[in-house]
């Protein structure tokens, strides 16, 4: 069920003439891979330092398109849980790049 409500979002923002893109931090355990979970997701380039700094310059650079992107992350509530205060520098970080061209949703339904 929840893959079906995860896949008709995305396909109703894509439809809607939003890029998208489905971060899954399900199994991530520390900063490392989740830095390397958003580099695959977004699409970063092999130059992307993976620290925080990084990560906020990238997401303000990130080619929206269109309506712009819309960012759901999945499966972030182990990380949440394990590494708190990292996370919360995670989502200070994506609330700041929120904006015209990025809107980013944190999945309360868990992993797809």
């Amino acid at each position: 069920m929840t893959a079906d409500l995860f896949s008709g979002l995305l396909a109703g923002a894509r439809a809607e003439g939003w890029s998208t893109v489905l971060l899954d931090l399900a199994g991530v355990t520390g900063k490392p891979a989740l830095m390397d979970r958003f580099a695959r997701a977004l699409d970063l380039p092999d130059w992307f330092g993976r620290n925080w700094d990084a990560l906020a310059d990238s997401l303000g650079d990130l080619p929206t398109g269109g309506q712009g992107l819309l960012l759901v992350v999945t499966g972030w509530q182990a990380y949440a849980d394990a590494c708190p205060e990292e996370w919360a520098v995670a989502r200070e970080i994506l609330d700041s790049a929120t904006g015209p061209g990025l809107c980013a949703v944190l999945a309360l339904g868990g992993s797809h």
